[in-house]
């Protein structure tokens, strides 16, 4: 039975068809980033202060500017943790009695500054910002900061739960429908959560947007890259997540030109609206139709890639019957992601090689914070350190293949960080630089884990290997924040050797998976499981048909 790769090399692996898909399913992962980074803008902290109305009337009797008014009424000044103090703390003072003077009033007080009682902030705070973010509309500072850590690890646990969930369901009832019913929900959620009128029902939303949306950009991967051919799927699946890096860039520009979180996340959510037209434009994926006995309308849809490719149909490859093995099983299952020796061992170093790059790719950034005070070129020359790294992957991978090149990314990233420990604070030049070579690393790495992980496992569980691995990465976010912020209480440089650690022994468990450069994607368990011998098998073959004795001719 000729394989769809086959068909594929006869119609167009990468002609009109797949070219036209790509584009559509680009766009779609560009407009993922706002759910996955927004948090950058979305709970953008700006600085702040406790507003008091006494102080607000008596800065206004005495026509203080904003410094004097600082400089006379701010705790906090000249003390080592002051940042908390001026934030999050207030004098315990009637600013409205009259002994108050205007230079100087808490002087005039029997007790010295800095004996005088603090408080937490009683009405509010002012912050200092022309927008707004759902920190400063909620006040999501000081006693309340965890709620805005909430919110983040809201969206990646309902990233864990949906990847799993999702990608059974897309195994289970096809790719399209579980991909379209996604983009509603996301959308819908979306602007939902831009509406919401208190913290409860944002946190709510968001968590519903993690349950769908990167379980649909995962979705749209597999497709994309079971429409094309073995020549091309490699490129394709790296610039669809270079797609994701323009969408980096772009969410930048969108975010500094509307401030005010609100309509941001309209700005943001309300395109997603469009991608149900895929509905006419993108058919389900025949690869998943052949493993689920539906042949006839795999054909179909076959026939109507060759058409759109302006290819026609050999006669040879007219008619197509399912495996065996995909007939006896129609059900995707959790188990057969360990059931068998190979495949078990691909789902634990996928999923250990996918919490490491989560992990990495965060850290790096937390730890590193802001270079400067402007958050909108920060996050934009912080995307372009990516662009690299998808193109040393494409100018490797085919030339080298994707183990070692993968294994590289994981180790680079790895001494990057244990090299970060040892170079003094003076060469801040040195550190940036390193940070930004470690970021490279694991960039390639995150691109590389995707890529491979659909190449590993069979097409009726290919979704769901891919999601529930990719979960690990979700466990990894929620993981993060707690690693740099904790362990930085302990020692500042303790967050960069276990990162260290980790990517070491991420890049070593990497050489243990098979090199997938220029083999087809595996159809049933039987080629997942030989995947490392069918080089050794295709040469026994051949040297026992030259052996084979001579005939004579009577």
């Amino acid at each position: 039975m000729p394989s769809v790769d086959d068909i594929l090399e006869h119609i167009g692996e990468f002609h009109f068809f797949q070219k036209q898909t790509f584009f559509l399913l680009a766009l779609f992962s560009a407009a993922f980033t706002p759910i996955y980074v927004g948090i950058v803008f979305l709970g953008f902290i700006p600085n702040h202060r406790c507003w008091s109305p006494g102080v607000a009337e008596l800065s206004q009797r005495c026509g203080w500017s904003l410094a004097e008014e600082l400089n006379y009424t701010m705790p906090g000044l000249g003390a080592a943790d002051k940042a908390f103090l001026q934030q999050c703390m207030e004098y315990e003072v009637d600013w409205n009695q009259s002994t108050l003077s205007c230079m100087d009033p808490l002087s005039s007080l029997p007790d010295n500054r800095s004996h005088l009682p603090l408080a937490p902030c009683q009405h509010g705070w002012v912050y200092d910002t022309p927008g707004s973010s759902i920190v400063t509309e909620f006040n999501l500072v000081c006693a309340n900061s965890w709620m805005l850590d909430l919110f983040q690890s809201a969206v990646n646990v309902g990233f864990f739960i949906g990847a799993v969930g999702i990608g059974y369901l897309a195994d289970r009832f096809g790719r399209k429908i579980c991909f379209l019913i996604t983009i509603l929900i996301n959308a819908s959620s979306g602007v939902l959560m831009a509406i919401s009128p208190n913290y409860t029902w944002m946190l709510l939303f968001r968590l519903i947007q993690g349950l769908v949306s990167k379980a649909g950009w995962l979705i749209s991967y597999i497709l994309i890259t079971e429409f094309v051919g073995l020549s091309y799927r490699r490129t394709v699946g790296i610039f669809y997540q270079v797609s994701f890096t323009i969408g980096l860039l772009v969410l930048a520009g969108v975010a500094y030109a509307i401030p005010h979180w609100r309509w941001l996340q309209l700005a943001v959510t309300l395109p997603n609206f469009c991608f149900l037209l895929y509905y006419w434009c993108i058919p389900e994926s025949p690869r998943w139709l052949i493993s689920q006995n539906k042949t006839k309308k795999a054909m179909r849809i076959i026939k109507h890639i060759a058409k759109k490719n302006g290819k026609s149909m050999p006669a040879s490859l007219q008619s197509l019957r399912a495996d065996e093995e995909a007939v006896e099983k129609l059900n995707p299952s959790f188990l057969d992601l360990v059931r068998t020796p190979q495949i078990r061992k691909h789902t634990l170093i996928l999923m250990y090689n996918w919490f490491t790059s989560s992990v990495l790719y965060q850290g790096l950034i937390m730890h590193m914070g802001l270079a400067g005070g402007n958050i909108y070129l920060d996050f934009f020359y912080s995307a372009l350190v990516e662009f690299p790294a998808a193109f040393i992957i494409i100018f490797t991978i085919d030339r080298i293949g994707r183990r070692y090149p993968w294994a590289v990314a994981n180790m680079a990233a790895g001494v990057a960080c244990l090299a970060s420990v040892f170079i003094p604070d003076d060469l801040q030049w040195l550190k940036v630089t390193i940070a930004c070579l470690g970021r490279m690393g694991i960039t390639m790495a995150f691109e590389m884990v995707c890529l491979v992980s659909a190449e590993l496992y069979p097409t009726f569980i290919r979704n769901l290997g891919v999601l529930v691995c990719s979960s690990m990465c979700d466990i990894g976010g929620i993981l993060t924040p707690f690693l740099v912020y904790r362990l930085t209480d302990v020692w500042l440089e303790l967050p960069l050797v276990v990162f260290a650690v980790v990517g070491l022994v991420a890049g070593g468990l990497v050489l243990l998976l098979p090199e997938t450069k220029g083999k087809a994607l595996p159809e049933t368990i039987e080629d997942a499981e030989t995947m490392q011998r069918p080089r050794k098998y295709k040469e026994n073959m051949i040297y026992l048909q030259v052996k084979k004795p001579d005939i004579p001719l009577n």
